[in-house]
């Protein structure tokens, strides 16, 4: 298979359940669960056919050669990695969605959102990369204006306000790369061809931190997640913040080295900065789900110090923490959605002492908030390690700051879990049953074991991670 197939055959399917299947006909649920195991299949499929540098060419689609505007299909490891990721979090994202209303249409935008999601990571042409990029704003907006709380629409035109006026700066880097290289294949464009690297770089790296988000771009991603049902939250966090790392590293850093090296120290700082403000945040917050959101900009923040390393060991680490936080800070928004639709508030001070109510789904919420301080045993830990250690070797022994946002991490997380998790039960805890899905319980336990299985055995990962960075050259460090 091409993997074209996996890109418009998935957005056909959507406008087939959304047309002809009205309301909470069941078969859209099935139908996407079937399709996004098979698109995990296809991914894993491709480590076996990758070659020892460079792309695999999985073809080449609708070519117009006057202007270059042709579908290449290519991907490498980084690339299949995020494949792999990507249909993974759909399965449990579907899993987590069992019981959502209006199933027909819910489930036919995830499946159009899949489609668009692998041709981002699959495109290496410029143009086709920013049609799926722009393509994965459709079904989230629905997903979030249609599903979200009381002010969904309110955070569904923000979050499409920002993230496509972000695009636009995007595209204007891709026609300026056009104009002074004549190619909009991105595997052909090296830094050496280029007039001005400076400002494409400006462009790509400001249009990019806003997808991720990096402060002070970061604003529109705490009301999206607030109002965005549970599992919407996790495909914003786990896939779509991913997507902007992952284009930050392949368009910025691997593209444009030298530009990105002058330029490390402002990455750098703007990542420090994303950690510590969304950490005191975090800890500032009362509203369960708002607290999260902070923690994953946090989280986030992390990535990006890892990326202004500019390393192989620095690269690695990013890589490692992207899939370290999609697991981590996943069940802990499925939880908070369950804990809100129980108790009717998204306020920790109504929800003291639900372990004695919900033992088996408090443990999931202890051991992913555990993850996310980073306790030795989980991803957390071994992400937040590497990162901390490729800094220093990077920018100096004072990078031992990183450490810091680890030790808040620690202070909302344990603070939130005091509140939340244990103390005395609340009045609202004790009229509250707290009954969930079966599915949707699987689905915790799933992102639960694989916390705990890549922390313990870290080179599962490391072992398809380092490879995605072994061309890479540059020793990192701000010049």
């Amino acid at each position: 298979m091409s993997g074209i197939e996996l890109i418009f055959i998935p957005i056909v399917i959507a406008a087939f359940l959304a047309l002809f299947f009205r309301g909470d006909n069941s078969l859209s649920k099935y139908v996407s669960l079937a399709l996004f195991i098979y698109m995990l299949n296809f991914s894993i499929s491709l480590f076996a056919q990758l070659p020892s540098e460079g792309y695999l060419q999985l073809g080449t689609f609708l070519n117009v050669e006057k202007f270059d505007f042709v579908l290449t299909l290519q991907v490498d490891m980084l690339s299949t990695i995020m494949l792999t990721l990507t249909s993974l979090l759909l399965i449990l994202v579907a899993l987590s969605s069992w019981s959502m209303k209006n199933q027909s249409l819910y489930f036919s935008l995830l499946i159009m959102f899949s489609g668009a999601i692998f041709g981002v990571f699959m495109s290496t042409n410029f143009l086709w990369f920013f049609i799926f990029w722009e393509l994965t704003l459709v079904p989230m907006y629905f997903l979030v204006g249609i599903w979200g709380a009381e002010k969904r629409v309110y955070a569904a035109v923000k979050f499409f306000l920002y993230t496509h006026v972000a695009s636009m700066l995007i595209l204007l880097a891709f026609f300026l790369i056009y104009q002074e290289s004549g190619v909009f294949d991105m595997t052909l464009v090296k830094e050496g061809m280029l007039l001005s690297p400076v400002l494409i770089w400006w462009l790509l790296f400001i249009g990019f931190a806003v997808k991720m988000p990096i402060f002070p771009f970061h604003t529109w991603l705490p009301d999206a997640h607030v109002q965005a049902p549970a599992p919407v939250s996790v495909l914003l966090a786990g896939v779509l913040l991913k997507m902007g790392a992952y284009a930050m590293i392949r368009m910025v850093i691997i593209m444009l080295p030298e530009t990105s090296q002058q330029y490390a120290w402002i990455i750098l700082g703007l990542g420090l900065v994303t950690m510590f403000y969304a950490a005191f945040m975090a800890i500032y917050e009362t509203h369960l789900k708002k607290m999260v959101a902070y923690s994953s900009i946090s989280h986030m923040g992390l990535v990006v110090i890892a990326i202004s390393t500019m390393s192989y060991s620095g690269l690695s680490a990013a890589l490692y923490e992207m899939i370290g936080h999609a697991f981590i800070i996943a069940p802990l928004f499925l939880i908070a959605g369950f804990f809100h639709s129980k108790t009717g508030s998204w306020q920790m001070a109504d929800m003291g002492g639900i372990m004695q109510k919900a033992p088996y789904i408090s443990a999931i919420f202890v051991l992913a908030g555990l993850g996310a301080l980073g306790l030795p045993g989980t991803m957390g830990f071994v992400g937040e390690l590497s990162i901390l250690l490729s800094s220093i070797q990077s920018f100096g022994l004072w990078m031992a700051i990183v450490a810091l946002g680890s030790m808040l991490g620690a202070g909302y997380i344990i603070w939130t879990l005091r509140r939340v998790i244990y103390g005395e039960m609340s009045e609202v805890v004790k009229k509250t049953k707290f009954n969930m899905n079966v599915v949707e319980f699987i689905s915790l336990l799933i992102f639960a074991i694989f916390i705990v299985l890549f922390g313990l055995f870290p080179n599962l990962l490391f072992e398809y991670i380092n490879p995605a960075f072994a061309q890479f050259t540059l020793t990192g460090g701000a010049s």
